[in-house]
């Protein structure tokens, strides 16, 4: 059966539609994010709260010459389906297709890159404030979720936008979630909006306001605007003080009064904010019963929901149970995330400690200032964030933990690949960033029970410390019901002979690729030691020194970048000794890594075993003495 999705190619077409044809193309849409996300996995529920405020927002507007910046942007793919990725959009997610998130480079209409939240209205007002300069005409519009509004670099935003520019359109999409449900106190404030005795009387004078905008002129249009916002005032004080004209709330899933709000606000000259109501997952029973889970998941049925159950535990979950265990040992154990506890699996913590458990929002620096204050009363903070949100707390983990040496754990998930998600996701930066930080350490596990010894460990040491853990499951292997503390800075020798030409210093998730490397160096009769490393800070320099006196070469495999990393710890610290023994590094290049599956990429990046048996027997020929007949030969 033919659908009308079949004729969009671009905004133009999307024009074209009455009222009526684009709420049929809504439904076209939300068929097709059901299809091809059972299929791919992605972010379902944001999107399908989003299919007619984006079809509104392409109606009114005119990308790519006006402008379109998501926050987060992992709800854009209604908007990649209406710029002429239609016909790709069965690859999303996938190896060479397209990226779950917005991308400069994928398309024009693309306007500004993301994957964490609360960048939109900065980066929407640099854009206002660039076209201002130039005098260009171009409307910018920023599309923010109620979650962004917990995150300080959004209010940093919102202090600077009536100051810098006379023309900015910024939309809330309020749908009472981020991943999880919202908390705080802005969460509560857009409640009181929403739920107020006066909203349904209010929000049926915005739809008469609304239906008289078509005859009025600019300037009555203007003043019943003013009266609509004054009569709502009192709710929306804190957007009024800080320079925004608030209109709303409005529904975000009526066209076409959408449409006429958004013809409306193009013609002010002053920065606006309409707030809008969305219901996350609208289309799909599923997703809008069980919105923590489809707000992001892997291939589902697409007519049930339903997804391929998992016969382990995850890293995550062996995580959040091992916290748990030293949370019923030690009453100044307390965990922290940032609007992620599903994704760190603290959802699993909360019911057996709610007192000692924190969700700050999506404040990651908040996160760790909070925790720092509360180790300086006794108590010890486990912070839970994903390796590439944290790099967002830089300078409070270095200003407020480590220059205090404050005994704070930071839990990095995603310590590694996250697959589909891409290079904003990616966690492939902590080591780099937090080695070179005096008092820290960091810890890498091969497994999970020793997941769980390192967070004992954490919870005993006095000073801060980070544990690097990947995404998914792991080896399988059964984790203690007592966990057992692991010297700091102390490396595990896991194979050994009296004649190991070689000695593989592998960190986590790499030790069993360590262990094949081994096995296939034996079949060709070189020997090697196999070295669970365990910390990229500090490195066990005995044994290091002891096999750099000993073998041919070393081996360094990491699930990191190269630069800055662990392999790059081992080079300095020979160095320092005045060591020469030659070292190959195995890990990630000095570029941003695209989407993909883990053993995919690795492969294509040369993190195999098959690749470090190459440059090895490479490097090792060239040490051979040269035989008689080579000699004569040359």
């Amino acid at each position: 059966m033919a659908h009308l999705l079949d004729s969009i190619n671009s905004p133009l077409d999307v024009k074209k539609l009455t009222v009526s044809q684009l709420e049929i193309l809504a439904e076209d849409i939300r068929e097709e994010l059901i299809s091809v996300l059972s299929k791919n996995g992605g972010h379902l529920g944001p999107n399908l709260g989003v299919v007619e405020l984006t079809l509104a927002m392409h109606y009114v507007f005119d990308t790519p010459s006006d402008h379109f910046v998501f926050d987060v942007s992992h709800q854009a793919y209604v908007h990649k389906l209406l710029t002429g990725r239609r016909e790709q959009f069965h690859t999303i997610r996938t190896p060479g297709g397209l990226n779950g998130f917005m991308l400069r480079g994928e398309s024009p209409h693309d306007c500004y890159g993301a994957g964490h939240a609360g960048t939109a209205l900065s980066a929407a007002l640099g854009m206002a404030v660039a076209r201002d300069r130039v005098g260009g005409k171009e409307h910018v519009v920023a599309l923010a979720g109620d979650a962004a509004f917990t995150c300080g670099i959004t209010y940093e935003a919102l202090n600077n936008i009536a100051n810098s520019t006379r023309r900015l359109i910024v939309i809330l999409n309020d749908n009472e979630w981020s991943i999880d449900k919202n908390v705080g106190a802005i969460a509560s404030y857009l409640n009181k909006i929403v739920t107020n005795p006066r909203f349904d009387y209010l929000h049926e004078r915005a739809g008469q306001f609304v239906e008289r905008l078509g005859g009025k002129t600019a300037l009555q249009m203007a003043r019943k605007a003013e009266e609509a916002a004054k009569s709502i005032l009192w709710p929306s004080v804190i957007f009024e003080e800080l320079g925004l004209k608030y209109y709303g709330p409005i529904d975000g899933h009526d066209i076409a009064t959408l449409i006429k709000t958004f013809e409306f606000l193009k013609t002010q000259r002053r920065p606006v904010l309409l707030h809008v109501l969305t219901q996350k997952g609208k289309g799909f029973e599923p997703a809008m019963q069980k919105q923590k889970k489809f707000h992001g998941l892997g291939p589902y049925d697409p007519e049930t929901g339903e997804t391929k159950p998992v016969s382990q535990r995850t890293y995550s979950e062996v995580f959040a149970d091992t916290m748990v265990k030293l949370a019923d040992m030690n009453r100044k154990v307390v965990a922290i995330t940032a609007a992620m506890p599903n994704g760190t699996a603290l959802d699993r913590f909360q019911p057996h400690h709610p007192d000692r458990y924190f969700d700050v929002g999506i404040a990651e620096e908040h996160a760790v200032i909070f925790a720092a204050g509360l180790a300086t009363k006794g108590f010890k903070p486990f912070v839970a964030i994903y390796s590439t949100f944290l790099q967002r707390s830089l300078d409070p983990i270095i200003h407020d933990v480590c220059l205090q040496n404050l005994p704070v754990v930071f839990c990095m998930d995603r310590g590694s690949l996250s697959g589909d998600d891409g290079p904003t996701h990616h966690g492939l930066f902590d080591i780099s960033y937090l080695r070179g930080i005096p008092n820290l350490v960091h810890m890498v596990p091969k497994d999970e029970d020793e997941l769980a010894d390192m967070l004992f460990t954490a919870m005993q040491h006095n000073g801060p410390i980070a544990v690097r853990y990947p995404r998914g499951v792991g080896p399988g292997t059964p984790v203690k019901d007592v966990p057992r503390a692991i010297p700091i800075g102390q490396a595990e020798l896991l194979q050994h002979g009296e004649n190991d030409r070689v000695a593989i210093f592998a960190l986590g998730a790499l030790v069993p690729m360590a262990q094949e490397v081994a096995a296939k160096l034996e079949g060709q009769g070189i020997s090697a030691a196999v070295i669970n490393a365990r910390f990229a800070k500090p490195i066990d320099t005995a044994v290091l020194d002891f096999y750099a006196r000993q073998v041919d070469a070393i081996v360094t495999l990491e699930d990191h970048v190269l630069q800055e990393g662990f392999g790059s710890a081992v080079l300095e610290h020979l160095s320092n000794s005045g060591l020469a023994t030659p070292v190959v590094r195995i890990g990630w290049p000095d570029q941003f890594i695209e989407h993909g599956k883990p053993e995919a990429l690795r492969a294509k990046y040369g993190i195999s075993v098959e690749a470090t048996v190459e440059k090895l027997m490479l490097l090792l020929r060239k040490k051979e003495p040269a035989t008689p007949a080579r000699i004569s030969a040359v």
